[in-house]
């Protein structure tokens, strides 16, 4: 077999190449983006994840290479973005259409192309297929096909890679078993062998069942502070029943993941999906209950001036560096929608200023913010628990012991 090009160095990419290379695997790591391929060429890292820094040095000692073009070879995995139509709730598959039509336009013949990228079923018959057959090459023959999804999280993307199960789907059980053969190199976990559509469905079913889990907390969380007790407290004794295991409440669904994937099957199937869809809504509008309940606080608590108030986390979730989908600009969106201005926001995950009111001091954010709404629980935060004492919280993950000054969703 020739060298494996990585097509797409993002969050699934990168460590995905690297953990290849590592593993002694001879890997190309292409992107379009010059720019970052460049900082990679420098060997520098293009985020900050957990364990990647020791990894990358691993696998550039192992010879991977970057680049912004594809090569001629036979192994193929591609992981581009696949976002979805806002409009009408359905995958944006362009990305990987493009990814795939320049892979098909240089490959050697009897290349092995793998998708990771997640994918609504049936993407690959309804997008992927009828490229090969435009290009004249016949699948099973000038080309195999294969869908491998990713299964990791950021904050743990290394240790997953590692230790995670898999999902395999090909059209033939040799390709499967030669690709399995390609992710033992790494994968301790169980690497399970399908077909395509079913491994298509597997991903975006995973991501689903969680988010509708979540949105079950949500609404527990909203009955809970009506009736005045305490949403943790419950869920902690459901959960000692063998049988339950309900997800925490919080300030929404943020990521590339969760909050997107059940669309997918929302816009695929409008006429049979309904628990799906109302578990969207309820995610989706918990940055306006979140903005709701800072109100009835200032209320309470006679805080008229915003610049007295702090949002404290800008990611999407704890120990990353990762924007996307976030609650927290989800909920800065709305505050533009009622003209909301100088509202105080620290994250130290992200190091750069990136929306307005924004400050890099910690102090200066802690001096400025009577009332603080805790969004993210980035380690650093718990590591200065005492720098919260006196201020006004509202805790939307559950960080501080409730108390009088300490409110929860």
């Amino acid at each position: 077999m020739g060298k494996l090009n990585i097509v797409g160095l993002g969050y699934i990419g990168l460590p995905t190449g690297l953990m290849f290379a590592a593993n002694g695997i001879e890997v190309v790591g292409t992107d379009l983006n010059k720019k970052l391929v460049d900082t990679l060429n420098d060997r520098k890292l293009t985020f900050e994840e957990k364990g990647l820094p020791e990894l990358f040095e691993k696998a550039l000692a192992g010879g991977i290479e970057f680049s912004d073009s594809l090569i001629k070879t036979d192994r193929y995995i591609i992981t581009v973005p696949t976002p979805y139509i806002k409009e009408n709730k359905k995958i944006e598959a362009k990305y990987v259409i493009a990814a795939v039509s320049q892979v098909f336009d240089i490959c050697e013949k009897g290349a092995v192309v793998v998708i990771e990228s997640t994918v609504s079923p049936g993407t690959i018959d309804k997008f992927v297929r009828p490229i090969a057959e435009e290009k004249g090459l016949a699948i099973g023959k000038d080309v195999h096909l294969a869908h491998a999804p990713e299964r990791i999280i950021p904050g743990n993307m290394v240790f997953e890679l590692e230790n995670n199960s898999r999902t395999i789907g090909a059209d033939s059980q040799e390709i499967a078993e030669e690709i399995r053969t390609w992710y033992k190199s790494f994968c301790k976990g169980d690497i399970v062998l399908t077909d395509i559509k079913t491994a298509e469905m597997s991903k975006v079913v995973e991501n689903t069942f969680r988010d509708i889990n979540i949105a079950f907390a949500n609404e527990l969380a909203k009955i809970c502070d009506r009736e005045g007790m305490n949403v943790y407290e419950l869920i902690g004794i459901a959960n000692k029943h063998p049988r339950v295991n309900i997800l925490q409440p919080g300030p929404g669904v943020g990521g590339h993941c969760i909050s997107v994937d059940p669309w997918f099957l929302v816009g695929d199937y409008p006429d049979i999906v309904n628990i799906i869809l109302a578990a969207r809504h309820v995610n989706d509008a918990m940055p306006d209950y979140v903005i709701q309940r800072m109100g009835e606080i200032m209320r309470e608590n006679g805080i008229n001036d915003i610049s007295e108030v702090g949002l404290y986390g800008l990611t999407y979730k704890e120990n990353v560096d990762d924007l996307r989908e976030s609650p927290t600009l989800q909920m800065l969106e709305r505050f533009d929608k009622y003209f909301v201005k100088g509202i105080n926001i620290f994250d130290p995950m992200v190091r750069d200023n990136r929306v307005d009111g924004q400050t890099q001091d910690f102090d200066e954010f802690i001096k400025k913010s009577k009332f603080i709404v805790v969004l993210v629980g980035h380690n650093h935060l718990k590591e200065n628990e005492e720098r919260f004492k006196n201020k006004i919280i509202l805790d939307t993950r559950n960080i501080f012991e409730a108390g009088e000054k300490v409110y929860k969703l």
